[in-house]
């Protein structure tokens, strides 16, 4: 039981340890001057999430089914282990299917703007398109991270 406890956390800091990260990251880079800088922030903005956003979402799962058979937590009413599912998988949705492709078009605009020599709009509509869901996907774990601490 404690290994699942040490895993669940393990992985709640690798998630949201590095959506914050990375959004601080990526704001600095595009504040810079530097296009090659921007992009290199970018794609490994991107690369972060497959080495510590994505493992940090499988150890939260996989210990967190564990722990809550365990201990017995209902999944059948409305309760704070519910609304956090649900909170986490709004946030899953969000990275797959706004997040993923903004990042991908932030890095092959940002190249693009290295041989231009400016940033284009479409990479300003992908980075705004990342800011603004990329803050949704940072406060709603935040809000389960305060559920399951205060439960």
């Amino acid at each position: 039981m404690k290994i699942a406890v040490f895993l669940h956390v393990l992985g709640a800091i690798l998630f949201i340890g590095n959506i914050a990260t990375a959004a601080f990251w990526k704001i600095r880079a595009e504040r810079g001057n530097d296009l090659g800088h921007l992009h290199r922030t970018v794609r490994n903005v991107m690369l972060a999430d497959f080495i510590f956003t994505l493992p940090g979402i499988l150890l939260v799962l996989g210990s967190g089914v564990f722990l809550t058979l365990q201990l017995g937590y209902s999944l059948t009413e409305v309760n704070w282990l519910t609304i956090s599912l649900g909170l986490f998988a709004i946030t899953g949705l969000i990275w797959v299917a706004i997040l993923l492709p903004s990042q991908s078009a932030m890095v092959r605009h940002s190249r693009e703007a290295i041989d231009s020599g400016q940033l284009g709009p479409e990479y300003r509509r992908a980075s705004r398109t990342w800011d603004l869901f990329g803050t949704a996907a940072t406060i709603l774990p935040l809000i389960i991270l305060y559920f399951m601490t205060t439960r």
